[in-house]
C-alpha cells in the first residue's frame, strides 16, 4: 500500500573554483542506482561548464520528474557534496578517478550508499501505452472544492468527443501524495485508464492530491477519512456535470483509493457504481505485515530474519495503535529499535539496507495522522453497507494487497451488506500495478514496460457499460 519511495530527482547549479583538470573531470554524463524501499531508482547526472561554473542537472529516467532546486553545492578537493531544502536530501561523494566514478552517500531520512559511474547517454525506458496528443476526445482542465475542508482541487475531465449523457468516473490514487497520473516509477497509470476508458465512451475526472501539484491543501496531516471527503467533492462535481449520465457515475480507486471509493459509496447513496483496483478487505496492519512478508521472501530473505522483523513491526504497530501521545509514542518507539538494533548481526544489517537512524526516522511516519488511521479503519465499516454495483480486480502476483486474502475478506463484507451486483475477479500473473509480472516484487516496477494489462482496461470497460 503504502508506496515507501525516494524523491531522487532535482538539478543542480554548481559554482566551482577548483582546477580546470578538476572541472574536466567531472563534466559529462553520470548514472547511479539508489536502493530504496526495496526498488533501484536510476538517477542520472549531467555536469558542464558554463564559463567557468558547474552546471549540472539531475534527472530520473524512472519517474520524469526534474530540476528540483539545489540550494548548496560545493566542490572540495575531489568531493562533491549538494543540499536540496526543497526535498530535505543531500548526497557527498568523491571522484574516483581509477574506475571513473563518483562514490558517495544519498541522505534523505535515510542513508544510503550511492555511486555513479560515467556513461556515454543516459538510459530511457519505454512506457508504449502512454498516450501521446492529439487525443481523440475532448480534455478539459477543471477546478472543484471540498467545501468541509476548504481546499481546491486541480483536475482533469477528459470526455468523449460526440454524444452526450455519458457514464462518468471519478479516479482516486493510492497512498502517499499523487498526482492525477498518478505517476510513479515512469508509468502514469490513471492517465492510461483514462485514456482507454474515454475512447470507449465514458467520461474521466483524475485530480492532483491535496497538497500535491495545482491542488492546494497540505497533505502530511490528512488521513484516509479526509481523502474520502475529498473523493466525495470530486464526485459531486462530476456529477452534476449536464453532459454526465446522474444514475450511471462511479468511483474507480487503486490501491488506498479502492478503500476509499466504498467509504464514499456506503453514504452516498448517488454512487452508481465502484471499482476497487487492488483494493483492500483486511485492516492496515493486517496489509502491512502481510506485504513485508512476502516482500521479504521474495528476496530470499531467511525465514528466521522474516520472523524476526515481523515480531517487531508488530510492536511498533502496536504502539502507534495504543499510545496516543505522540511525543510518548515516539519514545517507546526509540526504545524498541535500541533494543532490537542489539540483536541484529552485520549481515542482517546489511540486507536491511538502511542504517539505525533511518529506522529512528521512521518514527515519525509511525505516528503520523494516516499512518494511525490506516493501521486500524477495517474496510468492513463501509463494505458492509456498499449497496451499489461494486467490481473488485486483483492480481495473483500482487505483494502490496496480497489477492486471495483481500478478495476473500472484500465478498465476505459485500454479501454480509446484501449486495447482489458485485463482481470479484483475480487476474493471474499480474502485480500490484496491474503489470505482468514474474514475482510481483516491487522491485520490478520499474523494469516492466506495459503499464495496465490489456485484459484489465478491457474487463473494466465491459463492465461499466453492462451496468443498468
Amino acid at each position: 500500500m503504502k508506496k515507501v519511495l525516494f524523491i531522487v530527482l532535482f538539478s543542480l547549479a554548481f559554482h566551482y573554483s577548483q582546477a580546470q583538470k578538476s572541472e574536466e573531470r567531472v563534466c559529462g554524463k553520470w548514472l547511479g542506482t539508489l536502493n530504496a524501499g526495496g526498488v533501484g531508482l536510476h538517477i542520472g547526472l549531467v555536469v558542464s561548464d558554463s564559463a567557468g561554473v558547474l552546471v549540472s542537472k539531475l534527472l530520473s529516467p524512472d519517474q520524469g520528474v526534474m530540476d528540483i532546486k539545489v540550494d548548496k553545492t560545493e566542490m572540495i578537493n575531489d568531493s562533491l557534496k549538494f543540499i536540496s531544502k526543497e526535498i530535505r536530501a543531500s548526497f557527498k561523494g568523491k571522484i574516483n578517478i581509477q574506475n571513473d566514478s563518483l562514490q558517495g552517500y544519498w541522505k534523505q531520512g535515510a542513508r544510503l550508499p550511492l555511486a555513479f559511474v560515467r556513461v556515454n547517454e543516459l538510459p530511457e525506458f519505454v512506457r508504449p501505452q502512454e498516450p501521446k496528443r492529439p487525443f481523440p476526445y475532448k480534455e478539459e482542465e477543471v477546478t472543484f472544492s471540498n467545501d468541509k475542508a476548504g481546499i481546491l482541487f486541480s483536475g482533469t475531465l477528459t470526455l468523449p468527443s460526440s454524444g452526450e449523457n455519458f457514464p462518468a468516473v471519478v479516479m482516486v490514487t493510492g497512498s502517499g501524495p499523487q498526482n492525477r497520473d498518478e505517476e510513479l516509477l515512469g508509468h502514469k497509470p490513471f492517465l492510461v485508464i483514462a485514456d482507454y476508458l474515454t475512447r470507449n465512451g465514458i467520461a474521466v475526472l483524475r485530480y492532483d492530491d491535496r497538497g500535491v501539484g495545482k491542488s492546494k491543501g497540505v497533505f502530511s496531516t490528512a488521513t484516509t477519512l479526509d481523502f474520502a471527503d475529498d473523493a466525495e467533492a470530486a464526485f459531486e462535481f462530476l456529477r452534476n456535470d449536464k453532459r454526465i449520465d446522474q444514475k450511471k457515475t462511479g468511483l474507480i480507486g487503486h490501491s488506498e483509493g479502492g478503500l476509499i471509493a466504498p467509504i464514499v459509496a456506503a453514504r452516498n447513496k448517488n454512487v452508481g457504481f465502484v471499482v476497487m483496483l487492488a483494493g483492500p478487505g483486511l485492516k492496515g496492519e493486517d496489509i502491512l505485515l502481510l506485504q513485508a512478508e512476502l516482500i521479504a521472501r521474495a528476496d530470499s530473505t531467511p525465514e528466521q530474519e522474516i520472523e524476526t522483523n515481523t515480531a517487531f513491526n508488530k510492536k511498533l504497530y502496536n504502539i502507534a495503535i495504543k499510545e496516543k501521545d505522540d511525543k510518548k509514542a515516539a519514545s517507546k518507539m526509540r526504545d524498541l529499535i535500541d533494543e532490537y538494533w542489539k540483536t541484529l548481526n552485520p549481515e542482517t544489517i546489511k540486507n536491511i539496507g538502511a542504517d539505525k537512524q533511518a529506522l529512528v526516522q521512521s518514527v515519525y511516519q509511525l505516528i503520523s495522522p494516516w499512518f494511525r488511521c490506516f493501521l486500524t479503519y477495517d474496510p468492513k465499516m463501509a463494505l458492509t453497507k456498499t449497496k451499489c454495483s461494486v467490481l473488485a480486480v486483483n492480481g495473483s502476483k500482487d505483494m502490496q494487497v496480497p489477492s486471495q486474502q483481500n478478495i476473500t475478506a472484500i465478498k465476505k463484507y459485500l454479501t454480509k451488506a446484501g449486495n447482489k451486483t458485485f463482481v470479484v475477479k483475480e487476474f493471474e500473473g499480474l502485480n500490484h500495478l496491474f503489470q505482468h509480472a514474474e514475482t510481483g516484487s516491487p522491485k520490478e516496477y520499474i523494469k516492466i514496460e506495459e503499464t495496465c494489462s490489456p485484459e484489465v482496461l478491457e474487463f473494466i470497460v465491459h463492465w461499466i457499460k453492462e451496468i443498468q
